[in-house]
C-alpha cells in the first residue's frame, strides 16, 4: 500500500506553489553591479519594486504603492502598478542604473506586472 503525501489546499498551497515557482527563477537570475535585479513584490492591496545589487546585497532603488507621490492616486491597482514602474525607474536612473534583470517574484507575467514592467521599459530602463 502506497502512502501519499499529503498536500495543503487553498491558500496555503498557492503560497507554496508561488515560492516553488520564485525558487526556480531565482536559480537563473542573480543582480550584479551592472545589471542588478528588478524586484516585483505584489499582495492583494498594492505592490512594490527594488533595484538590488545581489553581489554586495544593496538596494540600490525601491518604490512602493504607499509612497506618497502615488498613495491615493486616482485608478485601480494597474495604475498604480504603471506609476510604481516608472517612480523605480526614474529613481534607479539618478543612483546611475541603465539596465536591470527583471524578477516577477514567482507571479505570472501579466496585469500588474505586466504593467510595472511596461512602465519602467518606457521611463528608459532596459531589461
Amino acid at each position: 500500500m502506497a502512502y501519499g503525501v499529503k498536500i495543503a489546499k487553498g491558500d496555503a498551497y498557492k503560497r507554496a506553489a508561488k515560492a516553488r515557482r520564485h525558487l526556480r527563477i531565482r536559480k537563473s537570475v542573480s543582480g550584479t553591479a551592472e545589471r542588478p535585479r528588478l524586484v516585483v513584490t505584489r499582495s492583494n492591496r498594492g505592490i512594490t519594486a527594488q533595484v538590488i545589487d545581489d553581489l554586495k546585497g544593496h538596494t540600490l532603488a525601491s518604490a512602493s504603492h504607499l509612497d506618497a507621490s502615488i498613495r491615493g492616486g486616482e485608478g485601480d491597482k494597474s495604475a498604480q502598478a504603471k506609476q510604481v514602474g516608472a517612480l523605480v525607474a526614474e529613481r534607479a536612473k539618478a543612483a546611475g542604473v541603465e539596465a536591470v534583470v527583471f524578477d516577477r517574484g514567482g507571479n505570472r507575467y501579466a496585469g500588474r506586472i505586466a504593467a510595472l514592467a511596461d512602465a519602467a521599459r518606457e521611463a528608459g530602463l532596459k531589461f
